[in-house]
């Protein structure tokens, strides 16, 4: 009697507990921090009219960190270590050097705060994509989804009027209804009318 299931691996049950909703939030905290900061940079720039000088280097700056130690951590060569130093390195000094162009008085005149904004969290957007390819996907994904924050955040100005209207509608309509019911509540019951 040939038995096969001596041959054949069985699937083993994953050794990592199952991440919840909490255990997530704080596996991706880092990327979560980068992606609220970006959007901070963003809403100060459009609501300040005026650019956050070295924010965005220090946001671009703190990406590279990662992607060298993310990295580095999964080679132990140390001269593929070395290499992925020098290309982030080199990568987001490009980028960081775009950044600063953008601020440019003389650039910056074209582009009035929310344009700066949005198109400094775009080259951040593609810094990070870009520097996530060669490291780590959960970089790359970081990327998209500030790339994708970037038409977002358009969308949200464009209607954030509109929406204000909605809600100042909504809000006066419920306290015109509201008072009607304390009127209609407040009036003394009417008596029948004897014949």
């Amino acid at each position: 009697m040939n038995d096969h299931s001596a041959s054949v691996p069985s699937p083993r049950a994953s050794s990592e507990p199952s991440l919840g909703l909490g255990g997530w939030a704080k596996q991706k905290a880092p990327y979560l921090a980068v992606l609220l900061l970006a959007i901070f940079g963003v809403a100060y720039t459009s609501i300040a009219q005026r650019p956050l000088f070295g924010y965005w280097e220090f946001l671009g700056l703190a990406v590279g960190v990662a992607c060298v130690v993310i990295g580095w951590r999964k080679t132990d060569d140390r001269r593929e270590r070395m290499l992925i130093a020098r290309t982030q390195f080199l990568h987001w000094a490009a980028f960081i050097a775009a950044m600063n162009i953008v601020l440019w008085p003389s650039v910056n005149t074209f582009l009035n705060g929310p344009a700066t904004g949005l198109a400094l969290l775009l080259l951040l957007a593609l810094g990070t994509f870009v520097a996530g390819v060669h490291v780590s996907v959960d970089i790359a994904i970081l990327g998209l989804v500030l790339a994708a924050a970037v038409p977002a955040i358009a969308w949200f100005k464009q209607v954030a009027l509109i929406l204000a209207l909605v809600a100042l509608a909504i809000v006066a309509i419920g306290a015109a209804l509201w008072s009607r019911r304390d009127d209609a509540s407040a009036e003394p019951p009417r008596r029948p009318d004897s014949a």
